[in-house]
């Protein structure tokens, strides 16, 4: 089979022309000779060293301050993001994820030193990281320079080295950060292209694949690294539920709830899917929603400059058809030609509807009644594991009741999205929503192999008690070692 990063399935390749597969072999072996320097490299040990892993850093802040306005234009040009919002969500995002890099490096690169038990000792023993190698890094189209860069920051922190394929349903950026990352980054490339460079990335042996996108894709991310037995990362999505009660702050939350669903028209990973409210705060909410909306976009969002567009034609078309069952609260206007789809809410949708059975990845959001949070906590346990869970509620029960009765990626009161702020805090999903986490520390951790070294010197060797030929003494003394530091064994009854 054959894949993109934006979700499609492809059915398998027709038959190639000759013309056809000399090109493919062309691009195969530029590829190959691309991961091939990049490899050699790394095997130079200049990615190693403290200082070059900061070059590397400063080289990738200088790029995105150096560029500003054209990556504003990039994103304007793919996306119709406004200036406002390339700065909140990719550039100064970025940004800031160098920053905190760059303060923590040292530490993070600091091997660790852990105990010892009697039993082996003397002998000291730590914990150094090193970095893995060769790293490919699958970016998708929705934020395409927070998500094809905040990874690379982690790779580079960690001393690797980077291939980077940036999505083709993002062209503008694509094209940008091909041009720029080798100019300013060394030890990266960056290799464009849709599905043919994909799946030609994908054959070659990488030390580590990080791949954003959804689960259909990241399963055929998955069986490809498996041939190398490649560590991956997968950061997909799924359906994040929102959980409102009458213990809210309605107003807030509807503002909240309005710029977290439809920043980016909703295109976001972790943006509110559906919202659980319950039968005390549902009247409030739904007469508040509008309000937010417009006090956010006007009257006419589609005159907005903060509001974007969807990105191509065929997620237009998907995302229209998500709209035919339910009742319109607000939205609902359509433009083709604009890619154009008004900020929507939607009430008393079944849950069986597509539009709560499929990701919407789109400015639509289904409002649903529940009787109180527990009825909540089984809706969201029926389903698959969410990316992120978002809860409008000052109830502790019920607080409690979301925290340790349901499972997913993050769990954010009274905000959604806001977490991704928090370089401290691991992003990932768990289940269907992914695999692997990513931001700050973490990050430092998933391109790094945190390798174990122990020193043990050879006088007094008291590694004796174990040579053969073993006697009764020796036994004796093993076992009374044994019964000392076996967590089962040394257990008195």
């Amino acid at each position: 089979m054959r894949h993109d990063t934006t979700g499609t399935t492809w059915k398998a390749r027709a038959p190639m022309t000759g013309t056809a597969a000399a090109s493919v072999a062309r691009q195969e072996k530029d590829i190959a000779e691309t991961v091939a320097r990049l490899r050699a490299v790394f095997d130079s040990g200049v990615t190693r060293p403290a200082a070059g892993r900061r070059r590397r850093l400063h080289a990738l802040r200088r790029l995105l301050r150096d560029h500003t306005p054209a990556i504003e234009e990039a994103l304007y040009d793919d996306l119709r993001k406004g200036r406002t919002e390339s700065h909140l969500t990719e550039i100064g995002g970025v940004l800031a994820e160098i920053e905190h890099a760059l303060r923590h490096l040292d530490r993070w690169m600091r091997p660790r030193r852990v105990a010892v038990p009697m039993n082996i000792r003397p002998a000291t023993a730590r914990i150094h990281p090193e970095p893995l190698g060769v790293c490919l890094i699958i970016a998708p189209w929705n934020y395409p320079v927070t998500l094809t860069l905040n990874p690379l920051v982690g790779a580079l922190a960690a001393g690797n080295a980077a291939v980077v394929k940036p999505s083709e349903l993002a062209p503008a950026t694509s094209a940008l950060l091909a041009d720029l990352l080798p100019r300013y980054v060394e030890a990266v490339a960056v290799v464009e292209g849709a599905v043919e460079e994909t799946t030609l990335l994908l054959g070659q042996r990488f030390d580590h694949v990080f791949y954003t996108g959804n689960g259909t894709v990241g399963r055929v991310v998955a069986a490809a690294a498996a041939k190398n037995l490649t560590p991956v990362t997968l950061e997909l999505g799924g359906k994040s539920p929102v959980f409102v009660d009458e213990t809210a702050d309605t107003a807030v939350t509807a503002r909240r709830l309005a710029w977290g669903k439809f920043t980016n028209a909703g295109q976001t990973c972790v943006a509110p899917d559906y919202v659980l409210v319950t039968r005390a705060a549902r009247d409030s909410l739904l007469d508040a929603l509008p309000r937010a909306v417009h006090r956010m976009f006007g009257p006419d969002p589609r005159t907005s400059s903060d509001y974007g567009r969807i990105v191509d034609d065929r997620h237009f078309r998907r995302l229209t058809g998500l709209t035919a069952e339910g009742e319109l609260l607000t939205g609902g206007v359509c433009d083709a030609e604009d890619r154009y789809i008004a900020p929507t809410v939607l009430t008393d949708v079944p849950p069986g509807a597509p539009v709560m059975t499929e990701e919407i990845f789109g400015p639509i959001l289904p409002v649903l009644t529940v009787r109180d949070v527990h009825e909540a906590v089984d809706f969201v346990n029926a389903r698959d594991k969410p990316l992120s869970l978002y809860a409008f509620t000052r109830d502790r029960k019920a607080r409690r009741a979301l925290l340790e009765k349901t499972s997913s990626g993050g769990l954010v009161y009274n905000a959604p999205m806001i977490h991704l702020g928090v370089p401290n805090l691991p992003f990932g999903g768990v289940g269907e929503s992914g695999t692997g986490a990513y931001h700050g520390r973490a990050s430092f951790d998933t391109f790094s192999h945190r390798k174990p070294v122990l020193s043990k010197p050879t006088r007094p060797d008291t590694l004796s008690l174990v040579y053969a030929p073993h006697t009764s003494r020796s036994f004796a003394l093993v076992a009374k070692a044994v019964s000392r530091t076996h967590p089962l064994l040394g257990r008195r009854r």
